[in-house]
Order: structure tokens, then C-alpha cells, then sequence
């Protein structure tokens, strides 16, 4: 009798949480993809990317899937991994770091930019063949990813003003949150993010890479309404998020002559973009060039 050669197949996990694989019947190799969810604006790097393939497996088995959170602020490092038992198989990092990467190859995600002056956008995730772009700083030049990797987030505007004996304020926008990376294997890079221009004008959200989502921009801030602009979100799966403005107004105080503080205030720094964990199996099937749906 003639063994049947097991169908193509694959399993994806977009969700952060905990899950169970049961390996098909017939199916004595898997390979897999690992992306780390990205940190928030705090941290503003991309989660990292991490691929195995050929990976012997027993038709049955339950392996362990964990898909990585997008990180928030003072969030713990929220990884990606494939594990059978006590032994993890694949490690993808999450922004926050921590740890040791396991898979045949590995590519970290991007740092966001410096805080230096202008709010920096965040870094963008890991990809097949090369790290995620940096996120653009004061002093940070913002780069596309390489090797299909996520883009990095533009920096927020900045803006000021002084108006004799009326009002004086200052202010930067949100930068933009860093690309995401696909898993359906390698694609284009993700474009880098723009720069705002001027505090009401936030920072570009970084592009996509092999398919993945494009960060969000940054929020620009208005002064005279008392708002400062949140940080953009990082794209699907494991963009960092973009760091939040903030800013000043003051109004000029005819009794002293002098300028008084009236408002102060920060926006929200933006979310990382969450993890992702995909299972694919069948003759020929293989990341990073080999992984397309089916």
C-alpha cells in the first residue's frame, strides 16, 4: 500500500495568547514563522522576525504556540515562540528585548528614534533577510527596512510661537508608529515614515514589509486648544509605536508682565503592533521564499 503524501497545509495565530498546534496526520515536518510583538512609544523598537524550517514533528504531537503582545507602556517583553515541551523551537523577541533569540535565522526589529528635540517615530519589525528600519529622531535619519523588513516611523513636527504681552507656546506632535512585517514569507521593504512639518503635523507612520500593515501616524498638537498629539500605532505584526508630543502654552500676565505656565500636557505614546506565529507543512513549502498562502 502506497502512503498518502499529506495535503499542504498551513496554521496562523495573529492573536496575542496561548495555543495548542496538533501536528496532521501524515505530517512529519513543519516549518515556521515567529514575529515578536513591537514595544509601545516608551521603547519605540519593532519586534524581532525568526524562521525554522524542516522541523521533524510526529503526526499528533501538541506543540505550543505564544503570540507576543503589542507592547504598551512599561510593558514587559512580549515575545513570540514555537516550543515542543520544555524545549522552545523558535524565539522570535518582542520591542522590549530580554532573552535569547532561537531559530535557523533571525533578524532584529528597528530602534526608534532618539528623544532628542523632534518626538521620534518608532522602529519597524524584523524581516526575512535583514532589520527593521530605525525610527526618525532629531538626530536619527529614518531608513526603510532590508530584506522585506518593516519601515521606520517619520518624527513629529515641532512648532513655536511667542506673541508680545498676549501668548507663547510650544509644541511637537506624535511621531509615527513603525511598519509591521507579513508571514506569508519575503516581500518588498517598507518605505520609511516622513518627518511632520510643524507641531500641528505628526510624524508618518513607517510602511509595511512582505505585507505587512503600515504603522499609523503620529497625532499633530494644537496649542491654543490645549491638546498634544498621541504617538502612532505600530503596524501588524510587531511594528513599534511612535512616541507622544507634547507641549506648552503660556498667556502673558499684564500684574507680574511676565509669562504664566496656563497648560501643560504629553499625548499617548503609541501602541506596538502585536506578534504573529504561522505554521506551514507540505512538499516545497519553506520560508523564506516558499510560504505563500494555499
Amino acid at each position: 500500500m502506497t502512503s498518502k503524501v499529506p495535503l499542504a497545509g498551513q496554521q496562523a495565530y495573529t492573536t496575542a495568547g496561548t495555543y495548542t498546534f496538533t501536528v496532521p496526520a501524515g505530517v512529519t515536518s513543519i516549518s515556521a514563522v515567529c514575529v515578536g510583538g513591537g514595544q509601545s512609544g516608551d521603547d519605540r523598537r519593532g519586534g524581532m522576525l525568526s524562521y525554522s524550517n524542516n522541523i521533524s514533528t510526529t503526526a499528533g504531537e501538541s506543540l505550543t504556540v505564544v503570540v507576543g503582545p503589542g507592547g504598551v507602556a512599561g510593558g514587559s517583553p512580549n515575545h513570540s515562540t514555537l516550543s515542543r515541551g520544555g524545549t522552545t523551537l523558535i524565539r522570535a523577541l518582542g520591542g522590549g528585548l530580554g532573552g535569547t533569540p532561537v531559530g535557523d535565522v533571525y533578524y532584529y526589529g528597528g530602534n526608534g528614534g532618539d528623544t532628542d528635540g523632534l518626538r521620534p517615530g518608532g522602529g519597524g519589525a524584523g524581516g526575512y533577510s535583514g532589520a527593521g528600519g530605525t525610527g526618525r529622531g532629531q538626530n536619527t535619519a529614518s531608513t526603510a527596512g532590508t530584506g522585506g523588513a518593516g519601515g521606520g516611523g517619520g518624527r513629529g513636527g515641532e512648532s513655536s510661537a511667542f506673541v508680545s504681552q498676549q501668548y507663547s507656546w510650544l509644541e511637537y506632535s506624535g511621531g509615527g508608529g513603525g511598519g509591521g512585517v507579513g508571514i506569508l514569507g519575503t516581500g518588498s521593504n517598507g518605505a520609511a515614515g516622513s518627518d511632520g512639518t510643524g507641531g500641528f503635523t505628526g510624524g508618518g507612520g513607517g510602511g509595511g514589509g512582505s505585507g505587512g500593515a503600515n504603522g499609523a501616524n503620529g497625532d499633530g498638537s494644537q496649542a491654543d486648544q490645549s491638546i498634544a498629539g498621541n504617538g502612532g500605532a505600530g503596524g501588524a505584526y510587531g511594528g513599534g509605536g511612535g512616541y507622544a508630543g507634547y507641549g506648552n502654552y503660556y498667556t502673558w500676565n499684564s500684574s507680574t508682565e511676565e509669562f504664566d505656565l496656563t497648560w501643560s500636557g504629553s499625548g499617548t505614546n503609541g501602541s506596538g503592533g502585536g506578534g504573529a506565529v504561522r505554521i506551514i507543512w507540505g512538499a516545497g513549502r519553506s520560508y523564506p521564499s516558499n510560504a505563500a498562502n494555499v
